[in-house]
C-alpha cells in the first residue's frame, strides 16, 4: 500500500519529487538484461530504488554521467584475493586494483585454495571491513592437506569421512560451493570418485562444483579428457561445473578451443549445467614447480623434491620430464619470473646469465624458492572462440605478480570489445555482471534494477583500459569515473575515496545444516 501510494503522490500536480541520496543521471544505462537507454539511475541507502528516465527527482549528490557508461558492478568469480582481504592493512582492504576496474564483488577459496572454515573467512568483514564484497568456497586441495597431507595416496574410509565434514561444514558456513585444482600436487593425488564423494556435500546443500581441471595441456590424462571428468563429477554428484579459466594451454593443444566448446555445448544440450570463466590474457599465471616440476616429483612436498634434485637415481628422468613441460609451455624464453630475486627475467635469460641449461636454470631457481611466473602459453584464435561463448564470463585469475590482478576487466573491454570486437559492449557487461550472479546466486546482485544491491561502475567509454603489463603488473587501470558498493561511493571523479563498504556474501543452504 505504501508503494501505491507513492506513486499516486508522484503523480498528482504539485507534488514534491522522490528524494534519494544519490542520483547518477544522463547516462547510458546498461541494465544487465535490457537493451541501454540513456536515463537516471536512483539509489537510497544500500538498493537501487530508480532506473528509468524522466523522473523528477531530488537527491542529495548528483553525479552527471552524459557520455558514460553505467552499469552493473563488475563480478569476479575467480581471484586469489584473500590476502588482500584479510590484510592487517585497512587500505589493502580496500582492494583498489578491483574497485579501480570497477569490480564490486569477487570469489575467494578457488583453485581448491583458502581456509576449510569458510564462516570465519567471511565473519572478518565485521570486524575489518573491506572495500568490495566478496563469496568464498571451501577448497578441495585445504580439506585434503588438512585430513591427508602432501602424500600420494588415497585417503582411508575414515580420513574420507573426516574430509566429508569438513566440506559440509564449510558449506554450512556460508560456502558457494568446493572448489578444486586438480591439477596441483597434492589435489593431483586424488581420483574422479574421491573428488565425487566430496562434491556430493556440496551438491546436497546446494552449492556449484568449481575446478581448475586436472589437465589444462597434455601434462596427463590431457584437456579433452580433463573436461569430461568435470562434466562426470558434476553429473555424478548432481551439481552445477564451472570450469575455471578455460583455456588450450601449450603447443600441444593450441587450436583445440572449438573442440573444447563443441564438449560442452554437448553437455549443456543434455541439461547438465555447465559454465565457465576466462580471463583475457595469453598468459597464464603459476608457479615455476607448478609449471614444470612433474607430479611424481612433488609427492611429499617441497621437502622431497628437494631431496630428489639430489638423487642421482632420479636426476635424469626429472631432468627430463623438466625438460619436456618446458617445450609444452613454448619453451624458456616464454617463462617470466614475476617475483623473487630473478623478478623481470625470463627463463631463458637467467639461463644464460648462469651459464646453464633452461632445465638446470629451473632447478637452480626452485632450490632457492617457488616463484610465480607469467606463461606464455595460449593463441589469440582460441582466446576469441572461447570468450564468444555465451557460457563464459569474465573472471581475473588474479595473482602475484601477473598484470590480470589490476587489468582484466579493464582489459577485456579495450582490446576485446572495441579494438577486436570480439564480444559487444552488451555482452562484456552481461557476462561480466549478471550472468555471474545468476550462475553463482547472488541474490540482487548484478542488475540495475529496482530493489536490487547498489553496485554500480560509470565508466568512460573512450579511455577505459588497463595500464598494467607484464613488465608493470601494479598499475591501476584508467576510465572508471564512479564506483558505487552497496550504496557508498568507493571511487568518485576517479580517485578512490577510501569508503569501505564490502560485505561477506554467504550462501545460504535450504538443506543439510544445523537449524540455527
Amino acid at each position: 500500500m505504501r508503494r501505491v501510494a507513492a506513486l499516486i503522490a508522484l503523480t498528482m500536480p504539485g507534488a514534491a519529487p522522490e528524494r534519494v541520496d544519490l542520483l547518477i543521471r544522463g547516462g547510458t544505462v546498461f541494465t544487465g538484461s535490457d537493451a541501454p537507454f540513456v536515463g537516471d539511475v536512483g539509489i537510497r541507502g544500500d538498493r537501487i530504488v530508480y532506473v528509468g528516465r524522466g523522473r523528477s527527482m531530488a537527491a542529495n549528490r548528483t553525479i552527471v554521467a552524459r557520455g558514460m557508461i553505467v552499469a552493473p558492478g563488475f563480478i569476479d568469480p575467480h581471484t586469489h584475493a584473500e590476502g588482500m582481504l584479510a590484510s592487517a592493512d585497512a587500505r589493502t582492504r580496500l582492494v583498489l586494483p578491483f574497485l579501480m576496474q570497477g569490480v564490486t564483488t569477487a570469489f575467494v577459496g578457488n583453485d581448491g585454495g583458502g581456509d576449510p572454515d569458510v564462516a570465519a573467512v567471511l565473519a572478518r568483514a565485521k570486524t575489518a571491513p573491506v572495500g568490495i564484497n566478496y563469496a568464498a568456497y571451501v577448497g578441495f586441495g585445504a580439506v585434503r592437506s588438512a585430513v591427508v597431507g602432501a602424500a600420494r595416496r588415497p585417503p582411508t574410509a575414515g580420513e574420507l569421512g573426516r574430509m566429508r565434514s569438513l566440506v559440509a561444514r564449510g558449506m554450512c558456513g556460508g560456502a558457494l560451493g568446493l572448489s578444486t585444482g586438480l591439477f596441483y600436487a597434492p589435489q593431483s593425488f586424488a581420483t574422479t570418485d574421491e573428488v565425487v564423494a566430496l562434491a556430493r556435500e556440496a551438491a546436497t546443500r546446494g552449492g556449484v562444483y568449481d575446478s581448475h581441471i586436472r589437465d589444462e595441456s597434455s601434462y596427463t590424462i590431457g584437456l579433452a579428457a580433463a573436461i569430461d571428468e568435470a562434466i562426470r563429477i558434476g553429473r555424478d554428484a548432481g551439481l552445477p561445473v564451472h570450469i575455471s579459466h578455460i583455456k588450450a594451454l601449450g603447443v600441444d593443444v593450441q587450436g583445440r578451443a572449438p573442440a573444447i566448446v563443441a564438449q560442452v555445448a554437448a553437455a549443456r544440450a543434455r541439461g547438465q549445467e555447465v559454465t565457465a570463466d576466462q580471463y583475457p590474457w595469453s598468459a597464464s599465471g603459476t608457479s615455476l614447480v607448478a609449471a614444470l616440476v612433474p607430479l611424481w616429483a612433488q609427492d611429499g612436498g617441497r621437502t622431497a623434491l628437494l631431496a630428489r634434485f639430489d638423487d642421482a637415481g632420479v636426476a635424469a628422468r626429472l631432468r627430463a620430464d623438466i625438460s619436456e613441460n618446458l617445450r609444452k609451455r613454448g619453451g624458456p624464453a616464454a617463462l617470466l619470473i614475476t617475483e623473487g630475486a630473478e623478478k623481470g627475467r625470463t627463463l631463458a635469460t637467467v639461463a644464460e646469465a648462469r651459464g646453464l641449461d633452461a632445465a638446470a636454470a629451473a632447478i637452480a631457481t626452485i632450490r632457492i624458492a617457488d616463484p610465480a611466473v607469467a606463461s606464455f602459453n595460449q593463441s589469440e584464435g582460441d582466446i576469441a572462440t572461447f570468450m564468444s561463448q555465451p557460457w563464459v564470463m569474465t573472471g581475473s585469475d588474479a595473482s602475484t605478480g601477473h598484470p590480470r590482478v589490476y587489468g582484466t576487466f579493464a582489459r577485456k573491454y579495450a582490446k576485446y570489445v572495441v579494438q577486436d570486437r570480439v564480444v559487444s559492449l552488451r555482452s562484456f557487461i552481461e557476462r561480466s555482471g549478471r550472468s555471474t550472479a545468476q550462475t553463482f546466486g547472488l541474490v540482487d546482485r548484478g542488475r540495475l534494477r529496482t530493489g536490487a544491491f547498489a553496485d554500480v561502475v560509470v565508466f568512460d567509454p573512450r579511455r577505459f583500459a588497463a595500464r598494467a603489463t607484464y613488465e608493470r603488473p601494479e598499475q591501476f587501470a584508467v576510465g572508471v569515473r564512479t564506483v558505487v558498493v552497496n550504496g557508498r561511493i568507493a571511487v568518485d571523479a576517479g580517485r578512490p575515496t577510501g569508503a569501505a563498504a564490502g560485505r561477506a556474501l554467504a550462501h545460504r543452504p535450504a538443506r543439510g545444516c544445523p537449524a540455527d
